[in-house]
């Protein structure tokens, strides 16, 4: 509105017009009170009156908050990075205990670390005295300041073999499915308190891999492979196609649908792929397709845009391709351009902290 009055305005009259923002509508901001904080939420309400990073924050609160009251919208969430060796694997948890999100999408490393944690096993803080070839001798890898033992992942093995033993090995297995019988064995074998699986396993909401063979977790399925082709038995199959149509199938039944995504990476572009993929189907196939788009979403990831990746990539520049409603057309979304270690704590409790007082 305001660039087409300054179109119809000469240059001198355009140096004399002084506006006082409201008169535009314009959104005024306010001083943050650290007085008047007493909650998470109270300081991610004042932040969002405020600038940068802090606004962001809180915006991405607002839209989080309202993806998750809208009771006709789906929401998938994405992750991606060290997220649970850097033990955030517990607030993934509290999202999907609490209905937060149907279905998620992770890379293999995650969900990886965080069938470690969920067993029972530890992570530790790196010593910055010890090199990295120490480290190696050790049994010591490191995710830049932090420690997954080589122990614990051979302890994994053990535990996914149990599972994979127990599988008919005359079928092929998306990930989801595998990653259901691993959060069934957490709950009922090992009774894990708290964990990624057990939680998807106990809400039913289904957890994709699509980059499966590109973890520890495939490593050992390639371990058990060759051990099955050594005793002369069936190998165990496993298929990134049933995964994509599996979500494709679910998304397709859907009203509205929203994403939530920490990093970026394949998780990210995998979720949000199957907009155009359903148009798609829609267009050259006929039948089992559907016009629909993310109208919720939320990223926090430290990426910019410039760099030219799919993890920097704007909601915007998604609504080109067909995958995000636009502003206009009802879209709503935030990203945080921040360590997500900092920020989804303090978004999320203040989420929920707004939903508890409303309950």
């Amino acid at each position: 509105m305001i660039k087409k009055t300054f179109k119809k305005l000469k240059s001198k009259e355009r140096r004399n017009l002084k506006r006082d923002g409201f008169s535009d509508n314009l959104m005024p901001l306010e001083s943050l009170d650290l007085n008047k904080v007493r909650t998470i939420d109270d300081l991610v309400k004042g932040m969002k009156n405020t600038a940068f990073g802090g606004r962001s924050v809180g915006e991405a609160a607002d839209v989080l908050e309202a993806m998750i009251k809208d009771k006709d919208c789906f929401a998938v969430g994405t992750f991606a990075g060290a997220m649970t060796v850097a033990k955030m694997g517990l607030l993934i948890c509290e999202m999907i205990d609490r209905g937060m999100l149907q279905a998620i999408v992770s890379t293999g490393a995650l969900m990886t670390h965080g069938m470690v944690e969920g067993s029972g096993m530890t992570h530790f803080k790196y010593d910055p005295r010890m090199d990295d070839e120490e480290l190696f001798k050790f049994g010591y890898n490191r995710v830049y300041d932090t420690l997954e033992l080589e122990r614990n992942l051979d302890d994994l093995e053990l535990i996914v073999f149990k599972v994979f033993s127990k599988l008919n090995l005359k079928k092929t297995y998306a990930s989801y499915q595998i990653l259901d019988k691993v959060g069934q064995y957490l709950k009922k074998i090992i009774g894990a308190k708290q964990a990624i699986l057990k939680s998807a396993y106990e809400k039913k909401v289904p957890v994709y891999i699509p980059a499966f063979s590109d973890s520890e977790f495939a490593l050992d399925i390639g371990v058990f492979n060759r051990r099955q082709k050594l005793k002369n038995k069936p190998p165990l199959k496993t298929s990134e196609l049933l995964d994509l149509e599996h979500f494709t199938d679910l998304i397709r039944k859907q009203k509205k649908i929203g994403i939530f995504t920490i990093g970026g990476g394949v998780p990210r572009n995998w979720a949000q792929q199957v907009a155009p993929y359903l148009d798609l189907i829609d267009k050259r196939v006929g039948k089992g397709g559907k016009f629909i788009r993310y109208q919720y979403g939320v990223r926090i990831c430290p990426e910019p845009a410039h760099w030219g990746g799919l993890s920097g990539c704007t909601y915007s520049e998604g609504v080109s391709w067909g995958k995000m409603v636009p502003l206009e057309e009802g879209g709503r979304f935030a990203e945080v351009l921040c360590d997500a270690t900092i920020a989804w704590p303090i978004i999320l409790k203040a989420v929920i902290e707004r939903l508890d007082k409303r309950k």
